[in-house]
């Protein structure tokens, strides 16, 4: 294998990508949920949950929130084969990982570049999963894979092995540039701390105080050090030296660092380190149930709440970890698939900012109520005592809207009559790259995408005259996309000559080609997704008619008026 040649996971159906639909959200206030007043100054309302397919929903966020999230959390199914309650988890190999890789390169995008993934995943795809994370994120961008002992006790009725761990995954946007915080201390990790000199800096450890070198290899650091119990000289053992040289080891016995035992008559002495200079723990890679909880811990949680137990739901103490590694408070943490919610629920104990996406009815069920009780503090369980959640903050309900696009009974695509003109002016902004912001006192001003460049967008059939108008009022140094039906009384070439600060485009004609319109399941579910098709033969080309439209149904797939 030459060294240009790279490794790639391969399956059927690889090659086909969707061609996402960016809808637009609309919010739900009666389904958002605010607390009844600020508990702290930093209570934090702007949370989003999102009902829907959650790939629609990954690219619904992809514009506004791009390089803006500093942790994703996901529980993806986990393609086991078993009859889950709130998914079907049972789906081809191939149609699994063509659905992963869909949902993984808009995380990418949306992850800050000092952000990081973390992915929940069994033995199944654990594996095939890594080498797909590998060719979107890069391997150089892998951090580590966790082992999470989600159980306490065997599985006696298991066929092979009692199944005791899950993986975490973890991947940086830019390793390079990524950096975990490390873990607070615990009580049993303090507990090794102990003073028994009496030392009035308060409880230490030791280390010891010889390295692993040879007197060959670092003579510099072999040389006599007096026990100043016993006035000898002491060297360091056969085959060693101090790992510390003559001005370092001065320094440690003028600091009184040094311990010779507690009759002062050790070999060699260990240096101290106190308690209180005692640093934040480095993350290991093994997790007990002990240490972030079990899905025993879980179950008991959600009935906790009041809840029918989820499925496969995780303990609130494995997000707190992966929340304190990956994230500081006010950063954002994004779940697409949240399941119970329980993403949602410690980012908003612990004051990071959330969205959490689920498509499934339990995003009512479970979701709500439960992000309701943290808000209002009735919720006494999983990290609240840990992290002292008083309640407070909100969050705000969005549901998907429907695709822009849907064919009328003559088999036209036409503007969904769902839409209303707020509503067409936002997704055509999104769809054109432009961000919707309407002006309270210029209403051509759609949206913006510099301080210079704007959109506008009507259902109208413009005249000469209304757009020789809109030319005079954006002026010279500003120029203006303009989606409207359809124009009339001169050609698109004459309209670009005569007025160069203006771009016009016919709607829906303009965006007919950019997406698939009207699917609305993307979900991890193999019913959704069609049957490898073998390619058609060519046809032989033949002279396209025009299109005939329905009476009355005006000319939006005509040819510009001449």
């Amino acid at each position: 294998m030459t060294k240009k040649q790279k490794l790639e996971l391969t399956w059927i159906g690889k090659e086909k990508r969707p061609k996402l639909e960016p809808r637009i959200l609309l919010e739900d206030p009666e389904k958002s949920y605010h607390a009844k007043h600020r508990v702290t100054e930093n209570d934090i309302f702007d949370n989003r949950l999102i009902f829907g397919d959650n790939l629609l929903a990954l690219k619904a966020l992809e514009q506004e929130f791009s390089g803006k999230v500093k942790c994703v959390f996901i529980d993806p199914p986990y393609n086991t084969g078993s009859a889950f309650t709130h998914y079907d988890d049972g789906l081809e190999h191939s149609i699994w990982l063509s659905l992963m890789r869909d949902r993984l390169e808009i995380i990418r995008n949306l992850l800050s570049e000092d952000g990081s993934l973390w992915i929940t995943i069994d033995d199944n795809e654990a594996h095939y999963l890594k080498v797909l994370c590998d060719e979107v994120f890069g391997r150089s961008n892998f951090v580590s894979s966790m082992v999470w002992a989600k159980r306490v006790s065997p599985a006696n009725d298991a066929k092979y092995f009692s199944s005791d761990h899950d993986y975490v995954l973890v991947y940086a946007k830019e390793k390079i540039i990524w950096r975990p915080n490390r873990l607070p201390r615990t009580e049993s990790q303090n507990s090794y701390y102990k003073n028994p000199d009496n030392d009035p800096r308060g409880p230490w450890n030791s280390i010891t105080y010889t390295g692993n070198k040879s007197k060959e290899e670092r003579p510099n650091l072999y040389y006599p050090i007096i026990n100043p119990h016993t006035g000898e000289d002491v060297y360091p053992p056969d085959n060693l030296t101090w790992r510390y040289g003559k001005e370092t080891h001065a320094a440690n016995e003028k600091n009184d660092l040094l311990y010779w035992g507690r009759n002062g008559k050790s070999k060699t002495p260990r240096l101290k380190r106190f308690l209180k200079d005692a640093e934040p723990v480095v993350p290991r890679t093994i997790w007990t149930a002990a240490e972030v909880g079990s899905t025993q811990v879980s179950m008991t949680e959600q009935k906790a709440l009041g809840e029918k137990p989820f499925a496969t739901p995780k303990p609130e103490a494995l997000l707190e970890r992966i929340l304190i590694i990956a994230s500081n408070p006010g950063d954002l943490v994004l779940d697409s698939f949240a399941g119970s919610g329980t993403t949602g629920a410690v980012a908003h104990k612990m004051g990071r900012r959330w969205i959490m996406v689920e498509l499934g009815e339990h995003c009512h069920t479970h979701i709500i109520p439960r992000m309701k009780k943290v808000i209002d503090a009735e919720d006494p369980g999983g990290i609240t005592k840990a992290v002292n959640w008083k309640g407070g903050g909100g969050f705000r309900y969005y549901r998907l809207a429907p695709s822009l696009l849907e064919k009328d009974k003559w088999g036209n695509w036409v503007i969904n009559q769902e839409y209303n003109a707020a509503m067409l002016a936002e997704a055509l902004c999104k769809l054109e790259g432009f961000t919707y912001a309407p002006s309270e006192t210029v209403w051509w001003q759609h949206g913006h995408s510099t301080e210079t460049d704007f959109i506008y967008v009507t259902t109208q059939n413009l005249a000469v005259s209304q757009l020789q108008a809109l030319a005079e009022e954006v002026g010279e140094g500003r120029s203006l996309l303009v989606l409207c039906s359809a124009f009339r009384g001169i050609s698109a070439a004459r309209a670009a000559e005569r007025w160069p600060n203006l771009t016009i485009k016919k709607i829906p004609k303009v965006v007919l080609s950019r997406c698939e319109w009207g699917h609305d399941d993307y979900s991890l579910n193999v019913q959704n997704m069609p049957m490898q098709e073998p390619e058609p033969e060519p046809e032989p080309q033949k002279k396209k008619p025009k299109k005939k439209t329905a009476p009355g149904q005006g000319t939006l797939f005509e040819e510009e008026e001449q």
